[in-house]
């Protein structure tokens, strides 16, 4: 080689490749730690440093690491229908990368809303492959631009999480290729993501961490990816396989199938040397692409956003409000008035506000505005009083800063390390209440750990305390002692997404001490402490929010799912608001005069009480800024103008596509494309509660002058005039789908447009169509062919069509 050709990143990557033996360059290829790759001196290889950030940096503490940004869930982000939003999101995470000092961030999700009790929807953008490869692209040019890597994820067909681990996709081959690949195929031919993780689940009978016909020939070989895939965390399940069969990388380390069992499999002749070499090559491309090859020289000059600065602050509230969707305005509720003259704020959802899912997305940000605290910063305390509601979980959490070290009375508790003697290893302080124990910890050489707290009330109160975590534990709270056990599998996802937890309710005086003691387990497992007030009885919660509800101009309620619902790790089993949520917004829109309903949930909800409020508005999961972006948007400051992204059935049970359990190891997507909306169009059974694409926003809207582009059958273009006949000025979003001539093909999306328009004004939104949607997939041929197109179908979602435009009709 040349000194030009070893200047060129290419030529640095063959060299290393030279110049380390086999047991280097496998090192190399199963991660350093949990959330760390390899550094190799001997190539000027530097450390490779990953964080979990579809939401935000978490940084490689899973729990009480650093604050962080905590941005809308995905399905909230997705909802602006808007792929420049979702650049503005990967650029904010590329900051929050860089002051992590993150060189890779594991996202986004774009696996598919294929039955809405999927547990990890919230994290995923839409039921539509071609909105969410669109979407996704954009976080994936954000970040990238900035030299932080996306991982897209996960690769392939994990849309739900019931046996995750061992589930078999099964899934014709069109299927496939024309929808659960095509997200996938966008982030690489469109974004040129740098690297990819593959999924935990085998996809036709093949693991998808050693699907050779996935991973090597259409992933690598038909797109032409260059970057590296890795695992999921501890999803390799074999050394050969995995290797031969297109994984570049095995996470997490040290150890797992590959290290010394992938040198052994070289020498034994199992796997080609030339196999790790490109292996070995396409990771450090991606090293050199993230400034890790050469290793660079430390530059702390770069000055950042605070997670709770204003302009991240800001920068939330808009993505947060702007995303929110109004599904129900009658009588024009909605904007509220500024000077309404009394509102009360109902619900456990007020005040405690989920801004976030469960799982490995979950961090810890800087703060969460609870709703009621939104609104009062809005109108004015003397306007807004706040009501608590009914209980809303099964597995309690601790309230924040209630809990306080006994030796410091600062925030968070003690957590004690003792040898098999009860001598004392360790003792510190952690901020918050829960911690992940396991291999890495500094509790390693503990026998038994003990978490202490007092509790912070103010005077004497009926509290609810106890202990999360697997394990045999012993619970002292002031003069009461409880022996506890809580079984449960020590895998991943049982022992750190979603760990048992036992509770009881006693009356305590300010200053109890509570502990927990258990002995080590050796595999990782979160635990923790809880206290917190005890809730009232459904019967009174629901009494005493209908008599505030009589006496104020209008109630607010906020009802919704929590973690318990919304996390990796587990499926849910019903689409209902948990607890006597229902029965709450009933009793309260029989007694208030008026009554908006605020949605705190990510994913579909049943609404058996829509017809008795006068408004209802979407706003998921909305981050940090949750109340404050509530409070924008109900009150017109930022408009909602969020469009659904997930198809909303009235009952459970109806639908295209319902449950998640595997049958003898195996989920089959017997339903084809047809789910989603797709599905439902196809049907003609009951219809959906809530259309794909559905949300008013504060506009209404006229449509005229509507035409085609169509060349050699494909529909390039959709060209319309949209006039705002509202009193609001409003965003309008102008969707575009295709209806096939063959009836037994679901109708699909081929594109969408947004536009601002004044009250009065109007706006020619012109729409590019995408080509990939308008193509089938020849199983016999292998190749791809034309679809016949009948009619092109412009709408506001599929229960507001506007216009339908016969294909051969002219422009």
């Amino acid at each position: 080689m040349t000194v030009d050709e070893l200047d060129h990143p290419a030529g640095r990557i063959e060299k290393a490749i030279e110049v380390l033996d086999l047991e280097q360059k496998v090192r190399l290829l199963t991660g350093a730690a949990m959330f760390a790759l390899h550094a190799e001196p001997a190539i000027d290889l530097g450390e490779v440093r990953l964080s979990d950030g579809p939401t935000g940096v978490r940084g490689p503490e899973f729990t009480g690491g650093r604050r962080s940004c905590l941005l809308p869930n995905a399905t909230v982000l997705a909802q602006h229908w808007d792929a420049d939003v979702a650049e503005q999101v990967g650029e904010l995470l590329a900051e929050e990368a860089a002051d992590h000092d993150t060189h890779i961030v594991l996202g986004p999700t774009i696996n598919l809303h294929r039955t809405p009790l999927g547990g990890r929807l919230f994290e995923t953008f839409s039921e539509d492959p071609l909105l969410t490869g669109a979407l996704a692209s954009g976080v994936v040019r954000g970040l990238q631009r900035h030299g932080v890597a996306a991982t897209p994820k996960h690769f392939l067909a994990n849309e739900s999480e019931t046996d995750r681990t061992t589930v078999d996709a099964v899934i014709d081959e069109r299927t496939l290729r024309e929808v659960y690949l095509l997200p996938f195929e966008m982030v690489v031919t469109d974004a040129r993501a740098w690297s990819i993780m593959a999924a935990y689940n085998g996809v036709n009978g093949t693991a998808s961490t050693e699907h050779a016909e996935l991973i090597d020939g259409v992933l690598k070989g038909e797109w032409g990816f260059d970057g590296v895939v890795m695992s999921d965390w501890y999803a390799t399940r074999s050394t050969a396989a995995s290797a031969n069969g297109g994984l570049d990388l095995v996470m997490p380390g040290p150890g797992g199938p590959w290290e010394h069992h992938l040198v052994a499999a070289v020498r034994a002749g199992e796997v080609e040397e030339s196999s790790v070499d490109e292996h070995l090559r396409r990771l450090l491309r991606l090293a050199a692409r993230v400034g890790q090859l050469p290793a660079p020289c430390a530059d702390s000059s770069r000055v950042l956003p605070a997670p709770d600065s204003p302009v991240r602050r800001e920068q939330l509230r808009r993505l947060a409000a702007g995303g929110m969707a109004v599904l129900t305005n009658r009588d024009a509720a909605l904007p509220l008035s500024p000077d309404v003259s009394s509102v009360v704020v109902i619900g456990r959802h007020a005040i405690e506000t989920i801004a976030q899912g469960g799982g490995s997305a979950k961090l810890r940000p800087p703060h969460v505005v609870p709703v009621a605290d939104g609104l009062t910063a809005a109108l004015g305390p003397g306007r807004v009083s706040v009501i608590d509601g009914v209980e809303v979980r099964h597995r309690p959490v601790p309230v924040p800063d209630l809990l306080r070290d006994p030796e410091t009375g600062r925030p968070g508790m003690r957590v004690t390390a003792r040898d098999a003697f009860g001598e004392v290893v360790d003792s510190r302080h952690v901020e918050v209440t829960e911690l992940v124990t396991g291999r890495g910890s500094w509790l390693d050489s503990a026998d038994t750990i003990e978490l202490t707290a007092r509790i912070g009330m103010d005077a004497p109160a009926r509290m609810q305390v106890g202990v999360t975590g697997l394990g045999e534990w012993t619970v002292r709270i002031g003069a009461e002692r409880y022996t506890v056990s809580q079984d449960g599998a020590a895998a991943f996802s049982a022992g750190v997404l979603n760990p048992p937890s036992w509770t009881t309710n006693l009356d305590l005086e300010p200053g109890a001490l509570l502990t927990a003691t258990r002995p080590r387990l050796t595999e990782h497992s979160r635990c923790g402490l809880i206290a917190r007030p005890a809730s009232p009885s459904p019967a009174a919660a629901i009494g005493a929010a209908a008599r505030a509800a009589a006496g104020a101009d209008l109630a607010v309620v906020v009802v919704g799912l929590t973690d318990e619902q919304e996390t990796e790790g587990l499926d849910k089993t019903t689409l209902a608001l948990p607890g006597e949520q229902d029965a709450m917004v009933v009793s309260v829109a029989a007694a208030a005069k008026r009554t908006v309903v605020v949605i705190n949930a990510a994913t579909p909800v049943l609404m058996p009480w829509l017809d008795r409020v006068d408004a209802v508005l979407w706003a998921g999961l909305p981050g940090q800024e949750a109340g404050d972006a509530v409070a924008a948007a109900l009150l017109g400051e930022i408009e909602p103008a969020g469009r659904l992204v997930t198809t909303f059935p009235a009952r459970d049970g109806d639908g295209p596509v319902w449950g998640t359990t595997p049958t003898h190891g195996a989920l089959a997507y017997a339903e084809g494309p047809a789910f989603g909306y797709r599905g439902w169009a196809a049907d003609q059974g009951p219809r959906p509660l809530f259309w794909f694409g559905h949300g008013l926003g504060y506009g209404a809207w006229r449509y005229e002058h509507a035409a085609l582009d169509v060349q050699g059958g494909t529909v390039r273009s959709v060209r319309a005039q949209v006039t705002n006949i509202g009193s609001h000025a409003s965003r309008e979003v102008v969707q575009v789908y295709l209806r096939p001539a063959d009836p037994a093909e679901p109708i699909r999306l081929i594109g969408w447009a947004g536009a601002r328009v004044l009250p009065g004004e109007t706006a020619t939104i012109e729409v590019t169509c995408d080509a990939r949607t308008q193509r089938s997939w020849d199983t016999g041929a292998q190749t791809w062919r034309p679809l016949e197109g009948s009619e092109v179908v412009i709408a506001r979602g599929l229960g507001d069509i506007r216009t339908t435009l016969a294909m051969h009709e002219p422009r």
